[in-house]
């Protein structure tokens, strides 16, 4: 009998280990698929150079290192990133500045984490060969601008900062059409087109192209590139995107040491809707990556005397009703 207790003791004994080790490995296999946190980010445009350190990020790894599953979004409506950040559908989105502070302005709940390009790529684009030398030549002349309160204002600045009458010009409103209206002279100059895109492409077309920079006469430099959330996402979720943003500062540092391994991680994962040019974006990077940094100030770091001078020339030329305390509008998710 005792001999018999003993081995009903043994197999018991056994039992439970085998057991527990089941249950371990059940607990570690739940743990590993519920370790990395969802996150979607949704982008201002289809997948090009300024979005290679996100692609970059992910490739290697380096949101997973942090615990994060990053899905990337592109928009079906350029206005989507802000509305759909603002309303919670995506956790993060790409956008513009100026056109986050006129959101917020009308009390749009988004909140800008960092910013991505910290100059403006928008300008007045137009042919060597066309005689403007700067903004007050464009008197009598037709300017080109992709449906914006904002690009207008733009322009109007600019003439009247450089002495001309803004009453004088034409202004085209040609959609997203920029390059084919000016490649073919329906327009004598474009602005709402980017030194990194549009002007790339035109010369490489065969197009000697001229740019001037808006903060040359009257506008404010401006951050043109801004990651964006929504106020109640924000307060969720702040911690999980300070993570989000070490992983993307890492893979950004990669962009800057190897622009061309980087880029070819996003040639790899090109929409198949919009096939990249590897020349024309590698272009891009070199116009991009010297944007992108500030002197003293870690990458994605915002300034309120950026903010506050947005929201002023906005308020002066009639685009928002009020100021508003620029500090609603930003919060750095990375420590200066």
């Amino acid at each position: 009998m005792r001999k018999r207790s003993w081995m009903v003791q043994i197999i018991v004994i056994a039992l439970l280990i085998l057991l527990a080790g089941c249950s371990q490995k059940g607990n570690s296999g739940s743990a590993k698929g519920n370790e990395l946190e969802n996150l979607t980010i949704m982008l201002d445009w289809y997948p090009n150079a300024v979005h290679s350190s996100i692609y970059y990020a992910k490739e290697k790894g380096f949101f997973e290192d942090e615990g994060l599953n990053v899905t990337i979004e592109m928009p079906a409506e350029t206005n989507d990133p802000l509305k759909l950040a603002a309303t919670g559908k995506v956790d993060l989105a790409i956008s513009y500045q100026m056109q986050v502070a006129l959101s917020r302005s009308e009390n749009i709940p988004v909140v800008s984490l960092a910013t991505l390009v910290r100059h403006s790529l928008n300008g007045i684009m137009f042919k060597k060969e066309s005689g403007i030398l700067s903004p007050k030549d464009l008197e009598y002349k037709k300017v080109g601008y992709a449906s914006s309160s904002i690009s207008e204002a733009v322009v109007e600045t600019m003439i009247k900062a450089d002495g001309g009458d803004p009453s004088k010009v034409k202004m085209v409103d040609v959609g997203w059409n920029l390059m084919p209206a000016i490649a073919t002279d329906n327009v004598d100059a474009l602005t709402s087109a980017y030194s990194n895109h549009e002007f790339v492409i035109l010369n490489k077309e065969g197009h000697d192209m001229v740019m001037i920079p808006p903060s040359e006469y009257g506008v404010p430099e401006n951050y043109e590139l801004i990651l964006v959330t929504g106020e109640d996402t924000l307060k969720k979720k702040k911690a999980s995107f300070e993570k989000f943003w070490r992983a993307l500062a890492k893979g950004q540092e990669a962009v800057n040491e190897n622009p061309e391994e980087a880029l070819q991680v996003l040639l790899d994962h090109e929409n198949d809707s919009f096939p990249l040019d590897k020349e024309i974006e590698m272009q891009s990077l070199e116009v991009l990556l010297p944007l992108m940094y500030a002197e003293n100030l870690p990458f994605g770091y915002q300034e309120e005397g950026s903010w506050n001078g947005v929201i002023d020339w906005l308020f002066d030329v009639g685009i928002i009703q009020e100021k508003f305390d620029a500090t609603e509008v930003y919060k750095n998710i990375m420590p200066k």
